[in-house]
């Protein structure tokens, strides 16, 4: 959804305000409503597995007072004052997450490796009142700006989120799902744990198997399952820390956390990778911000999700206190016998609806790294009509679902897919802790001591977790690094060689000159038709025309040279869509299609048509051809005769010609990306161009 902007209060007497003020915040009410099925599913879903994933042996009530003031603390320093109040300000355009960090920066500064619209406040609401206005640069920008290898570091930290948000859609079903049906053991001890694998891996394929149908049909129960899973799980708490310890709040002071280390010392840190998985799921308020609004996500987590959070923890500790051996069934054995089945059933849908939000968001993120070109083209189907980010993708999700079930059944157990989980969670956001420090002081211009503060203060907050967590590398660690390492190498791979494209064909380019020399050749034809010529690049012309002309000796009477470009913004306006211009040859035009990463590109071959040749009819309209003293009617009639002649659409397919001049490093990453590219789909598809109107000039590109 679009940014929100806070509404003014209303004057006295004036009702129409009252009634505007009034329905904004009935709006953010219900948006705020909608949150818990979309975006906090894997948060307040923590409860289930956060006890049962740390390794606690003969725990005294001090370690448990401990341990819940630590929870307390770190659920209200990195999701109140982190994300609520910080990162939700760090908008791009009104999309969140770390790329959205990324797009940010770049677009503010000359610091991206792909186009992007540096915009003024007035152009970004999101900009107004802020230091940004300045004219000098900071510091940090100029250096990011001039040192190439920074700014690749820069890049790797966006790539490694998007990596690790991945790695998080693979391990929250598997742990949500999987600690769901332990429920099963508690009232029938004779279950194995075999059989509850086998139940979750069940559970999951289907779930993966219905992706395609899409949650359009399902999606309206996501809200009321997920609010009466944070409606039911804290009056259960507070049922359980009365009955059981009154004080509990006491642990609201720090010195239960300082008393917790020293008493615990190495064993204590330790433990802390198990309960940062209290805070799983809370990247998720800043992931999903594009599809609410600041507000209604500060809402939700303020007023449900935080205090349901805290109470449920709250009681859990308070049972685990009189039954300190019970930690590793801690969710279930605090529930209340005579609520215990409907709980296990709310229990068990809840875990459905937070695995469905992170496999959601494993597919946009794909469908934005494709849309950006740094990952290899897979198919993305749009499957809802009226919600622009509903996505799925065939080939990604099979590939989550084999490694999703093998986690299940590879790991088994809850504390080493906790371990694993713990690494992904803990990372994000650390990422994101460096990113916004960046946004800090580069786009906000926050003075110097304040960013240091936020920087240093939750760098050691965090960083005591990453250290935490990285000794349980080799008890599960190991699988979101393996995960990150593998499609981190598929990104940059990808990423070079598309790179090493573009400086191929920006110094073979062929200038307008070159081409009206060639066409002035007797040899070469103008043959009937409307042709669409697409091209990586805008300064000149891609050097497969130069190689086409050769071979084919001819060109079509309308030839629309095109070009996909992808800006680092969210969303490009519709008016700034399509922008075309005459080349100074008849019949010879430029076209420019602009899309952010947000945006939905689902148009058909012939609605794709349609559109460009009635912008360039427009254009033709408004700007008569004094160049070449043709009429702006004589210019649309052979537009027209050209598009009733029939269309093709033609693709230039490279390869790199590795000869044993070149690197060892281009040997590797060339290969690996000619690998890549012959493995994934072809971009015309993406158009839907139909079979008949595609052609493919292929061509050899020397490495």
């Amino acid at each position: 959804m679009d940014r929100e902007i806070a509404p003014t209060l209303p004057r006295n007497g004036d009702a129409s305000s009252s009634n505007k003020y009034r329905g904004g915040w009935w709006r953010d009410i219900m948006l705020a409503y909608r949150t818990l099925g979309v975006v906090f599913g894997g948060l307040v879903t923590s409860p289930l597995y956060v006890y049962p994933s740390m390794n606690l042996n003969s725990p005294t009530e001090e370690d448990y007072l401990g341990i819940f003031s630590i929870m307390f603390w770190t659920l209200t320093l990195i999701g109140v004052v982190k994300y609520v109040c910080i990162a939700l300000n760090a908008d791009d355009q009104g999309e969140g997450g770390t790329f959205a960090l990324y797009s940010l920066l770049c677009r503010q500064t000359n610091i991206g490796f792909l186009p992007t619209k540096r915009m003024s406040s007035s152009g970004d609401p999101s900009l107004i009142n802020q230091s940004t206005l300045a004219e000098k640069e900071s510091k940090l920008a100029t250096f990011l700006e001039k040192s190439i290898t920074a700014r690749r570091i820069l890049l790797f930290i966006a790539m490694l989120g998007m990596c690790m948000l991945i790695g998080d859609g693979i391990l929250t079903p598997a742990i949500s799902v999987l600690s769901a049906m332990d429920g099963l053991q508690v009232p029938f001890p004779s279950v194995g744990k075999s059989a509850v694998e086998a139940l979750s891996a069940v559970i999951l394929l289907a779930l993966f198997l219905l992706q395609k149908k899409g949650t359009s049909r399902v999606s309206f129960l996501f809200s009321p399952i997920m609010a009466s899973w944070t409606f039911t799980t804290p009056m259960i708490g507070i049922y359980s820390f009365l009955r059981y310890y009154p004080s509990i709040f006491k642990t609201v002071s720090p010195h239960y956390i300082v008393g917790f280390f020293l008493r615990n010392g190495k064993r204590g840190w330790q433990l802390l990778g198990g309960t940062v998985l209290c805070i799983t799921g809370a990247e998720a308020m800043f992931a999903d911000l594009g599809h609410f609004n600041k507000r209604s996500i500060q809402m939700a987590f303020l007023f449900t999700i935080y205090p349901s959070l805290v109470l449920t923890y709250a009681g859990q500790t308070a049972y685990l206190i009189k039954n300190p051996n019970d930690h590793s069934d801690g969710f279930y054995k605090f529930v209340p016998n005579p609520v215990y089945w409907p709980m296990f059933v709310i229990a068990t849908l809840a875990a459905i609806v937070a695995s469905q939000s992170l496999i959601s968001a494993t597919f946009s993120v794909i469908k934005q790294s494709v849309v950006l070109d740094y990952f290899p083209r897979v198919k993305v189907v749009h499957t809802s009509q009226h919600k622009e980010g509903e996505v799925y993708s065939p080939e990604i999700n099979y590939i989550l679902m084999c490694l999703c079930v093998g986690v299940v059944l590879g790991f088994g157990d809850g504390e080493d897919i906790g371990n694993a989980f713990g690494v992904v969670v803990i990372l994000v956001m650390f990422i994101t802790t460096i990113l916004l420090t960046l946004v800090m002081i580069i786009i906000w211009r926050t003075p110097i001591i304040l960013a240091g503060l936020y920087f240093v203060s939750f760098s050691i907050l965090e960083g005591a977790y990453v250290s935490a967590v990285m000794t349980k590398f080799i008890k599960g660690g190991w699988l979101p690094f393996a995960v990150s390492i593998i499609l981190a190498f598929i990104m940059f791979g990808w990423y070079y060689g598309r790179q090493k494209k573009v400086e191929y064909e920006m110094s073979n380019k062929i200038t307008l000159e070159c081409l009206a020399e060639l066409l002035s050749r007797s040899e070469i034809q103008r043959v009937p038709g409307l042709c669409f010529f697409y091209s990586n690049i805008q300064d000149g012309l891609t050097p497969i025309l130069g190689h086409y002309i050769q071979n084919v000796r001819s060109l079509h009477k309308v030839t629309i040279f095109t070009t996909l470009q992808y800006l680092l913004v969210a969303k490009v306006a519709p008016n700034e869509r399509i922008i075309v211009k005459r080349l100074g040859i008849h019949g010879v035009y430029s076209c420019i299609v602009q899309y952010g990463y947000a945006d939905s590109f689902t148009l058909e071959g012939d609605d794709f048509v349609a559109q460009i040749t009635s912008s360039l009819r427009a254009y033709i309209e408004r700007n008569l051809d004094e160049q070449l003293h043709i009429s702006d009617e004589e210019e649309i009639s052979d537009l027209e005769e050209a598009k009733s002649a029939g269309v093709v659409h033609v693709r230039g397919k490279t390869r790199f010609h590795i000869g044993k001049e070149a690197g060892w490093s281009d040997k590797i990453l060339l290969r690996f990306y000619e690998f890549l590219h012959s493995n994934c789909r072809s971009a015309l598809p993406t158009l839907g161009v139909p079979l008949q109107q595609r052609m493919e000039i292929g061509m050899l590109y020397k490495a």
